[in-house]
């Protein structure tokens, strides 16, 4: 019991810690908290696999009903059964690779844009510079440049949504009690769909056969003859602008903090070295993924009750796992905390290509994210752009991570700009 509350309390301090520590205590297993708020956590390679192997047992709108409010009653995170599946396979076809590479290039010239303002002498704090870089490139593959152009607007009302979900779970829930912060972020919600809502309409009264954004192609979606309704189609395209910028740029943060932190990885990734189907840049992309993933945990609802490892886990529970933890065991990967992108190179001896419940930074099963692709292609040409474009030295950097939902820097890295080509 006592082990029980230091953990509790641990989690609310410092939960990517407390996480470890509950690794480190209960192993694979393990129940905090009292009905209704009893959160089971399992742990590790073999929970996850299960996790994934057994999405009968489990609902996804339960557990993340906070996120209903905020994303949509329709959006994928939230839906179930034929209607995840239906909605998934509408959207799906917006992120297939060759779309995926032709979105880079606006990728590409935002980051072009940012870059071609900073001075040397300059200090920046990298995480934000590529915050609003990120979201002003999300939104155009998303929307196009009329939508882009209102980039601040919209990103001023995504973060009030974003700060009051990315919490830990009692706290989401004591935000839902009608606190002034989760109604500024509903009213924010809200004056999002409108802006997205006069777009649809804008589109609809002027078709244009060169647009290839997102929502042009949800506006075509089809299956069968039934298309996404509006409702639909604004739900899945807010949601994935405030999970797709929140999450990059957190990763992005960590990026360059470890980039800049070790000569040897700023040289190597500027360089270039490569193998068969392989760059070290891919290597430092996955390293951050693996190190420093965005979504330190994933949660289920739990419909029917099951054992695991010698446990019986009651209907009603809110299940969680975390990436954060198994990518973070020693048993999975030697010297655990150290970043060494070379890791990821399959020529390497005793290289092993971890499995999908051992490296999960976008979640795993049906639930998988959808735009796990655009999101490590747009890391991947950021990074490739600062690398080409700039010099950069790092200042300083709090290395303590913040939030659960997208793991971010403290702060900074604050870096001073050294050269612009």
């Amino acid at each position: 019991m006592i082990d029980h509350l230091r953990s509790a309390v641990e989690l609310s301090r410092r939960p990517h810690r407390g996480l470890e520590k509950l690794h480190e205590r209960f192993g694979s297993v393990c129940t905090l908290g009292v009905w209704p708020l009893r959160y089971v956590f399992l742990l590790g390679p073999e929970a996850n696999r299960f996790v994934f192997a057994n999405s009968r047992l489990f609902r996804w709108r339960e557990a993340f009903e906070v996120l209903v409010p905020v994303g949509g009653e329709t959006a994928l995170i939230v839906s179930d059964g034929a209607d995840h599946e239906r909605r998934r396979r509408l959207v799906a076809p917006a992120f297939a690779r060759q779309h995926v590479d032709g979105y880079m290039q606006m990728v590409r010239a935002t980051a072009d844009a940012a870059i071609d303002s900073w001075r040397p002498g300059q200090v920046l704090d990298l995480y934000g510079e590529l915050r609003r870089v990120i979201r002003r490139s999300t939104i155009e593959v998303l929307f196009g440049s009329r939508l882009a152009a209102d980039e601040p607007d919209l990103g001023r009302a995504l973060q009030l949504v974003l700060a009051v979900i990315d919490q830990p779970p009692v706290r989401q829930q004591v935000q839902r009690l009608g606190l002034p912060s989760w109604r500024r972020a509903l009213a924010a919600r809200a004056a999002v769909e409108r802006r997205v809502r006069a777009e649809i309409d804008h589109r609809r009264r002027n078709p244009d056969p060169d647009a290839a954004d997102v929502l042009t192609l949800l506006l075509g979606s089809h299956d069968d003859g039934s298309g996404l309704t509006d409702v639909e189609i604004v739900d899945q395209v807010i949601s994935l602008i405030a999970a797709g910028y929140d999450t990059t740029s957190a990763a992005m943060g960590w990026a360059m903090y470890a980039v800049l932190a070790d000569p040897e990885v700023a040289e190597r990734a500027s360089t270039g070295p490569s193998g068969p189907g392989w760059t070290y840049l891919d290597g430092v992309v996955s390293e951050t993924l693996r190190l420093y993933p965005p979504a330190v945990v994933g949660a289920r609802h739990v419909v029917e009750e099951f054992g695991f490892a010698g446990t019986r886990v009651p209907a009603g529970s809110l299940l969680l796992y975390s990436p954060f933890v198994t990518h973070r065991l020693p048993e999975l990967w030697a010297q655990p905390l150290r970043f060494d992108p070379q890791r990821w190179d399959p020529g390497r001896p005793g290289y092993r290509r971890p499995g999908p419940h051992e490296f999960l930074p976008f979640g795993g099963g049906p639930h998988r994210c959808i735009g796990a692709a655009f999101a490590t292609a747009e890391m991947t040409v950021l990074l490739e752009r600062l690398l080409a474009r700039t010099s950069l030295q790092l200042q300083s950097h709090d290395p303590q991570p913040v939030g659960l939902a997208a793991m971010r820097p403290r702060h900074g890295p604050l870096a001073r700009v050294l050269d612009v080509t």
